[in-house]
């Protein structure tokens, strides 16, 4: 059994919320924790193109996004300052809800950059834990 401390949890995290619809994959080593990045052109290395059934490294699936975008919900119901939860409510309802978000803390409510980072790399990390 892999020890916690031999994994890449915020290469895990990437990997897990890695949405992009490219001919890649993330993969992990079940004995060792190495985390590699796959491409159809350009193998596990850059360079040597290599077929996936022909490596013993497991996928990492992304998760759905609706996992993603519940922390946003849950970051915003739990931000202190009232009109700074309702503005990161409204931006995260209905379509682009990720741009809005982002742009709202980017542009109005810079001061909560850490706090939200901080939020989501726990949640991520706990995700690649799991």
């Amino acid at each position: 059994m892999l020890e916690l401390s031999q994994l890449d949890l915020d290469e895990i995290a990437t990997a897990l919320s890695d949405q992009t619809d490219y001919d890649h994959r993330w993969l992990i080593d079940p004995k060792s924790g190495q985390v590699a990045f796959w491409t159809s052109d350009t193998g596990l290395d850059g360079e040597n193109p290599v077929d996936l059934g022909d490596v013993d490294l497991a996928p990492i699936d992304p998760l759905p996004p609706y996992v993603w975008y519940q922390d946003m919900a849950d970051f915003a119901d739990r931000i202190s300052d009232d009109a700074a939860g309702r503005r990161l409510a409204r931006a995260i309802a209905g379509k682009g809800a990720f741009r809005r978000f982002k742009n709202a803390l980017y542009e109005e409510l810079p001061q909560l950059l850490p706090a939200w980072h901080a939020f989501r790399e726990a949640r991520a990390n706990r995700r690649a834990v799991e």
